[in-house]
């Protein structure tokens, strides 16, 4: 029973723990890294072909990004997570790869004129379509046997829609653990989804710390806020435009907006229009209108029970298309526009940007994080003129942000969730947090709550039985580099060739025991395919 960290440490993004238990080998997550990189990351210990089962927390790219590369390396088992999270990885899963393969083609037209050397993308369609057959569902609350000897449940940990804790039960040597992965802890209070559920013991808890070194501000009446921008721009005759990332965000707005018209707050503009100029987004929110039931809090149960969609309501159109997304700059009415992405750095934000930044009586509203060196992050800064589409647009337009509710739990929100142990876990260990968040955290609740509590570097391996240390973590720098693709690293083809080899030699291992004939076979035609390919 043994416990490794391989991703997610001493850094925010790319999650991933490889599990042994009862003979099997298990990931939970595997995420993708995003936007700065500080410590280098250890490989699975194991091949690709030789994980038996993954175990899912939720839909974001930091804890699903890199499922369809585990695939393409040879992964064959089930991927177990929530419902809405399997539904929600269909379509993200989907759209990573389209950006995964736009990104490499667009760079092999720039190397070519250089004469670089061809990248491949970290995976295609045809590997996330692999891998969304992979999932299977399951409820809240549903305890399922895994294997015998290992139970798993999932718990509502309030984040996104569908994103879970997960509790594990592993029986080895007739001794029992429990242990737990907190998946992202989420804030109170988020409109539409539950807050997080309190899990009341384990022997060990693996839990998040993004927020762990300070406190969320007071909430903001984000309704009124927003009734301000609309009311403001309207009244100028512009258009609202709203950089929203598609999952979570856009389905926020909606059920603002909503609200908003219902309680009939703008003034003088009718039954003003709203764009969802966004394919990703429109399939999203159509996921939250189907797992409503068991996955919306009370306030938005209670107006579906009226019959009432929070998601929905007159005025409101949808894009799919690349002519319905332009026509919408051809409409002359004061208009709300949510498009993506959230960050302003592709997709089809950009033109509506190209459309409004330049006009006076229009307003960029950001509701989301900007990172520093996107195109949003520049705007929001205070840019004269930005380029867009090789022109030159000037800045004119009202630019404001929308004070947001984070997702994440705040340095009280996850002392809390950890305080509702009745008994103090055998260790809890602190990940996904950035290099000092990690520490402080750690040390907080290790000298002033008393917890044994580390916060281990990739790489790290504890043995559950004894809880005992039995390999330490590695705390190499990353050399910096120029990030090519926004979503992941891009490989290259021949390095994809050597993961095909890993591959085969996973399934030639696999065949151990099998019949003459077939392992005959199997010989005769990896010759074969030696023979044509061999350059020496």
């Amino acid at each position: 029973m043994k416990l490794t960290f391989l991703g997610a440490t001493h850094e925010v993004t790319g999650s991933c723990y490889y599990l042994e238990a009862c003979g099997k080998n298990i990931l939970i997550d595997c995420g993708l890294e995003q936007g700065r990189d500080t410590y280098e990351n250890q490989e699975i210990p194991v091949l690709s072909a030789d994980i038996d089962v993954v175990l899912l927390t939720h839909a974001h790219m930091d804890h699903s990004g890199k499922l369809p590369l585990l695939v393409n390396e040879g992964f064959r088992g089930d991927i177990h997570s929530t419902s809405a999270t399997s539904a929600l990885c269909n379509i993200m899963l989907r759209d990573s790869a389209h950006i995964q393969m736009a990104e490499a083609e667009w760079k092999n037209r720039k190397g070519k004129r250089a004469g670089d050397k061809s990248a491949a993308p970290i995976y295609d369609m045809e590997d996330a379509l692999a891998t969304i057959r992979k999932f299977v569902p399951h409820e809240y609350a549903e305890t399922f046997q895994l294997y015998e000897g290992l139970k798993v449940r999932f718990t509502d940990v309030g984040h996104l829609l569908g994103s879970a804790s997960i509790e594990l039960w592993i029986t080895e040597n007739e001794i029992t653990k429990k242990i737990v992965f907190s998946g992202d802890i989420g804030n109170i209070n988020q409109p539409l989804i539950n807050d997080p559920e309190y899990i009341t013991e384990a022997d060990y808890v693996i839990m998040e710390s993004t927020y762990g070194d300070r406190n969320h501000n007071e909430s903001p009446d984000y309704i009124a806020e927003l009734t301000e921008a609309i009311q403001s721009t309207f009244d100028r005759g512009g258009n609202l435009v709203i950089p929203s990332f598609a999952v979570g965000r856009t389905q926020v707005l909606l059920y603002y907006i909503r609200k908003i018209k219902d309680d009939r707050l703008i003034k003088g503009h009718g039954n003003f229009k709203v764009y969802v100029d966004s394919p990703l987004a429109v399939e999203a929110t159509q996921i939250f209108h189907d797992y409503m039931t068991g996955y919306f809090d009370k306030d938005a149960m209670e107006l579906v029970n009226k019959g009432i969609n929070p998601l929905s309501f007159p005025g409101l159109s949808t894009s799919i298309t690349s002519d319905e997304s332009k026509a919408i700059n051809f409409d002359d009415q004061p208009k709300i526009i949510i498009s993506a992405a959230g960050m302003c750095d592709a997709g089809r934000i950009r033109h509506h940007l190209k459309h409004n930044l330049w006009r006076e009586d229009s307003t960029i509203l950001f509701v989301g994080h900007q990172s520093v060196g996107t195109l949003g992050r520049i705007i929001l800064d205070g840019a004269q003129e930005v380029k867009l589409f090789g022109e030159e647009i000037q800045v004119r337009a009202q630019v404001k942000q929308l004070s947001g509710v984070s997702g994440h739990a705040d340095r009280d929100g996850l002392l809390r969730w950890l305080s509702a142990y009745e008994k103090k876990p055998e260790r809890v260990f602190v990940i996904h947090g950035e290099d000092s968040v990690c520490e402080l955290f750690r040390d907080y609740i290790s000298k002033e709550l008393g917890h044994n509590a580390v916060a281990p570097f990739s790489g790290e391996t504890y043995d559950l039985l004894s809880n005992v240390c039995v390999r330490e973590g590695s705390k190499m720098l990353v050399e910096p580099k120029e990030t090519v693709v926004a979503a992941g690293k891009v490989d290259n083809v021949f390095e994809r060739l050597v993961q095909a080899g890993k591959r085969l030699a996973a399934v030639i291992q696999h065949n151990k025991g099998g019949a003459n004939k077939d392992l005959a076979k199997l010989t005769s035609q990896i010759n074969s395919l030696s023979d044509k390919w061999d350059r020496n």
